[in-house]
C-alpha cells in the first residue's frame, strides 16, 4: 500500500516580515556608509589636525628654502666654474704669446750670433732662416733673412724672388711671386749693407697644391743666392 508524503508550509505573519526586511534594508544601509567612508580614507587620506598641518606647512617652507639654498650655491659654482675657464684661456693665450716671442728671441739670437766675425761665415750674398709655410686656405707666409758676408762689403741693392711649384687640375703649374706684370711697386726690394729681413704672405689660385718652393736673390738680373724650401 502505498503511503502519500504530506508537505508542510509554514506561513510567518505580515508584520514579522516586515521587520525582517527592514532589519535587511538597516544592515546594507551600514555596510554601504562604512563602504563610502573607507572610500573616502583612502582615496583622500586621513584627516589631520591643525597642529599637523601647520608641521607640514613648516616642513614644505624649510625644504624650499633648502632648495633655494642649493641652487643659488650651484649657480656660484658655475660661475666660478666660468671664471676659472676664462682665467685658464687667457693663460693659454700667455703661454703661447711667450713661447712664440721666445721663439722670436732665439731667432734674433742665432742671428746676431752669424753676425759676429767668423772664419767660417759664407762670403758674399746669402739667404738665411728662410721659410715659408701655409697660413689658412690658399695663403702662404715667407719669411727670409738675406746676408752680406766678407771683410769688405758694400751697399747691395736687388730684390728677391719666391718660385712655386703648383700642382693644379693634377698638372703642375709654375708660379712667381711677386708677378712680373704688377710692375716695379711689387717687386720685394732689397738694399742693405749687411743684412735684411724680408716677410709677407702670398695668396694662392683656388684648388692649388704647394710641391715645392725656391726663393732667389738678384742683383741687376745675376743670380747672387738661391735655397730651395720644403713646406
Amino acid at each position: 500500500m502505498a503511503v502519500s508524503k504530506m508537505t508542510i508550509n509554514q506561513h510567518l505573519p505580515w508584520p514579522i516580515k516586515f521587520a525582517l526586511f527592514a532589519v535587511v534594508i538597516g544592515l546594507g544601509g551600514a555596510i554601504a556608509m562604512w563602504t563610502y567612508d573607507m572610500g573616502r580614507s583612502f582615496a583622500f587620506g586621513p584627516k589631520f589636525s591643525p597642529e599637523q598641518m601647520t608641521a607640514l606647512q613648516d616642513k614644505v617652507a624649510s625644504l624650499t628654502a633648502e632648495r633655494d639654498k642649493l641652487q643659488a650655491l650651484a649657480a656660484t659654482i658655475e660661475s666660478q666654474q666660468n671664471i676659472e675657464k676664462s682665467i685658464q684661456k687667457q693663460l693659454t693665450d700667455q703661454i703661447n704669446t711667450l713661447t712664440a716671442e721666445n721663439n722670436r728671441i732665439k731667432d734674433d739670437l742665432a742671428f746676431f750670433e752669424s753676425l759676429m766675425p767668423s772664419a767660417n761665415r759664407p762670403q758674399g750674398i746669402t739667404l738665411q732662416k728662410a721659410k715659408i709655410e701655409l697660413a689658412g686656405p690658399n695663403l702662404l707666409r715667407y719669411r727670409a733673412l738675406v746676408m752680406q758676408g766678407g771683410k769688405t762689403v758694400r751697399e747691395f741693392s736687388g730684390e728677391m724672388h719666391v718660385s712655386l711649384t703648383l700642382i693644379q687640375d693634377g698638372k703642375p703649374v709654375m708660379m712667381e711671386f711677386p708677378d712680373s706684370k704688377l710692375g716695379e711697386a711689387a717687386k720685394l726690394k732689397l738694399s742693405f749693407k749687411h743684412y735684411q729681413r724680408l716677410e709677407g704672405q702670398i695668396t694662392l689660385p683656388e684648388g692649388v697644391t704647394v710641391k715645392s718652393a725656391q726663393m732667389t736673390v738678384l742683383e741687376k738680373g745675376e743670380l747672387r743666392a738661391k735655397q730651395a724650401l720644403s713646406l
